[in-house]
């Protein structure tokens, strides 16, 4: 079942593109979020994940971790964020602990995994959730206006 309003951030510890292991938990004491997508290099999971890397100052300035999580292996993950420039963290859920810890579904026939975000408050708990399959462009603009984030690019 989905992570609800008001649940705490899982705890769940997954390995980034550079083989570094990341504890969610870590991060509770200012905002948090998660993006789940499908795979790399595939034309909305592109999108989405420059669209986080085009206003990542602004959200790093506003002090917000940014985390995308796929199924997708580690080596994938440090491609894929080499060929974007990536600077926030891609962690690799090869196993799908945190697609059911978060209650990440499935679509097409549990092929693919739905693309969503989850926006976590300081304090850890959930406060926004963004669901948008084919507009991995909405999934930025709706995180910014959550947590009522100034932009200086785009």
């Amino acid at each position: 079942m989905e992570l609800s309003i008001g649940d705490e951030l899982p705890d769940i510890t997954l390995a980034d593109q550079d083989g570094a292991w990341i504890k969610l938990r870590d991060f509770a004491n200012q905002p948090v979020v998660v993006f789940f997508y499908p795979k790399d290099n595939t034309p909305v999971c592109n999108i989405e994940a420059c669209e986080f890397e085009a206003h990542y100052n602004d959200l790093k300035n506003a002090g917000v971790k940014v985390f995308g999580i796929s199924k997708d292996s580690v080596s994938s993950h440090k491609k894929f964020a080499t060929r974007f420039h990536l600077e926030y963290r891609l962690l690799s859920d090869v196993k799908g602990e945190a697609e059911q810890k978060f209650g990440v579904g499935r679509k097409l026939f549990g092929l693919l995994q739905n693309r969503v975000t989850f926006i976590f408050g300081k304090g850890g708990k959930l406060i926004h959730t963004i669901h948008a399959q084919f507009n991995g462009r909405r999934h930025v603009d709706e995180t910014l206006s959550v947590l009522n984030i100034e932009t200086g690019s785009h």
